[in-house]
C-alpha cells in the first residue's frame, strides 16, 4: 500500500549549493530525500539463533532482560553478544536503533557480576548520547550493585575529578572530558579490561581522533575492545587495525533508510517565507511530536525563539547550550510539554525519543550519512513516521 505523496509532484531539479556557510556541504541529490514508506502485508522475518535466555549469563541478569519485556534479540545483539561474552574483540556495523547498546551493555555488566573487580570504558561522541547509554545501563542493573559514572563537556570538572577517583566498574564519557580527567590523574584507564568505541564514524567526523588515540594508549593492552559504527571507510578501518586485534567482524547494516519513514521534499519557491511553511505544516494536527533539524547553533535558537513567538511550544538543543538546559530542552519536548525540538546535528547524535511522528530537515544536512541519521529518530518501534526536507527553489538553476 502506498501513500499519496502530499508535498512531492515531481521529480526536483538537482539543488546548486551556495558557498555561504550554511549552505557548504557534500552535493545531495533532493531526488535522495524522496522515498515512500513500504507497508506490506507481510515483510521478511528475521531469525535470530538465540534468545535472550540462552546466552550464557547470570540469571540475576536474565531476570532483569525479561523484567524490561527483552525476549527476541535483534540481528546486532543476537551476532554480536556471543563473541562479547567469550571476550572477542568485536567490530559491529549497524545503523542507528538497532539496539547496539544492549550488545556492548549486557556483556559488560555480565563480566562485572562474575568479577567484581572488572574495569569498562565506553567512549561516545556526545553527550546526549553518553546519557541514554547511562540511562539504558541503569535500567539494566536495577538493585545490582554496580556503579557507574557519565563524563561529559558542559558539567563540573571539579565533580568528575571526585566521581573519577572513586574507581567505579563502568565509565561513559566524551573523548575531550575523557583525556581531560585522565592527564589530571583522576581517571585511571590502564584498569580498563573492556573498552567500548560506540559510533566512531561520528567521533572522527567530530575531530576527536588524536583524543581516541591518546585514550586508548593508555589502556591495556590485553583487553575486550567493542568498535561499534554505522559506516565502513578507510579511517575506520586503519582505527581498527590500530585498537583491535583478530576482531570477529558483524555487518548487519540494513538499508540506508528506514522502511518505515515516508520520506518527501517541501519546495520553497521564489518569494515565499520558508519560516511561515514551517508554521503551517506543525499546526496540522498530524504533526504530533516534531523534530526540526537546523545548520547553525545560532540559527536553532533562533528558530525555536520565533516559533515560541508564534505560539508554538519549542525547545531547542545545540553545541552552545549548557548541560542542564539541553537536559531540560530533551526532557520538555520527552514530556510532551513542547511539541517542537529545533536541533543541530552534532547535538541530536544519540537521541532515542519515542513517539517522534516528523523530522523536518528545515536547513539541507552537510552530507547524505546527516541526512540518514536526521530520519531514523522517526519510524521507531514498528510505526510509520514522516522525514520532510525543504528545497528553495531560488537556488536551483
Amino acid at each position: 500500500m502506498h501513500r499519496r505523496a502530499p508535498f512531492h509532484h515531481r521529480r526536483p531539479r538537482p539543488v546548486r549549493r551556495s558557498r555561504s556557510p550554511r549552505h557548504f556541504g557534500a552535493y545531495i541529490d533532493p531526488a535522495r530525500f524522496v522515498r515512500r514508506a513500504v507497508i506490506t502485508e507481510a515483510r521478511e522475518q528475521f531469525v535470530p539463533e538465540h534468545q535472550f535466555s540462552d546466552f550464557e549469563m547470570h540469571d540475576v541478569l536474565k531476570r532483569l532482560i525479561a523484567d524490561r519485556g527483552y525476549q527476541v534479540p535483534t540481528p546486532i545483539q543476537d551476532r554480536a553478544i556471543p563473541h562479547a561474552l567469550r571476550g572477542d574483540d568485536v567490530v559491529g556495523i549497524a545503523n542507528t536503533g538497532t539496539g547496539k547498546t544492549a550488545a556492548f551493555l549486557l556483556p559488560i555488566i555480565e563480566s562485572v557480576l562474575a568479577h567484581a573487580d572488572h574495569r569498562a570504558l565506553i567512549m561516545v561522541p556526545t553527550r546526549e548520547l553518553a546519557i541514554q547509554i547511562a540511562h539504558e545501563l541503569a535500567g539494566f542493573t536495577k538493585g545490582l550493585r554496580i556503579s557507574s559514572a557519565v563524563f561529559v563537556g558542559g558539567t563540573s570538572v571539579f565533580r568528575d575529578v571526585q566521581k573519577a577517583r572513586q574507581n567505579v566498574s563502568i565509565v561513559i564519557g566524551t573523548p575531550g572530558r575523557l583525556k581531560d580527567l585522565i592527564e589530571r590523574k583522576a581517571l585511571r584507564v590502564e584498569r580498563m579490561q573492556t573498552v567500548v568505541l560506540d559510533e566512531a564514524d561520528r567521533m572522527l567526523d567530530m575531530g576527536f581522533i588524536h583524543d581516541m588515540r591518546a585514550i586508548m594508549a593508555q589502556t591495556p593492552a590485553e583487553r575486550r575492545t567493542l568498535f561499534f559504527s554505522a559506516t565502513m571507510t578507510p579511517n575506520i578501518e586503519r582505527l581498527i587495525g590500530a585498537f583491535l586485534r583478530n576482531p570477529v567482524k558483524i555487518s548487519v547494516r540494513t538499508e540506508e533508510t528506514a522502511d518505515s519513514v515516508d520520506q518527501d521534499v517541501v519546495h520553497i519557491e521564489h518569494g515565499m517565507s520558508k519560516f511561515n511553511t514551517l508554521c503551517e505544516l506543525i499546526a496540522r494536527p498530524e504533526f504530533e511530536r516534531v523534530l526540526v533539524f537546523g545548520a547553525t547553533k545560532h540559527g536553532v535558537e533562533r528558530l525555536a525563539k520565533d516559533l515560541c513567538a508564534h505560539g508554538i511550544r519549542a525547545e531547542s538543543i545545540h553545541g552552545n547550550k549548557t548541560h542542564h538546559k539541553r537536559q531540560s530542552a530533551l526532557k520538555a519536548f520527552k514530556d510532551a510539554h513542547a511539541r517542537v525540538l529545533v536541533a543541530t546535528d552534532v547535538a541530536a547524535r544519540g537521541l532515542d525519543i519515542r513517539g517522534i511522528t516528523h523530522v523536518i530537515n528545515y536547513d539541507l544536512p552537510m552530507t547524505y550519512e546527516d541526512y540518514v541519521h536526521r530520519i531514523g529518530r522517526t519510524g521507531r518501534g514498528g510505526k510509520t513516521g514522516t522525514a520532510l526536507t525543504f528545497v528553495e527553489r531560488s537556488r536551483q538553476r
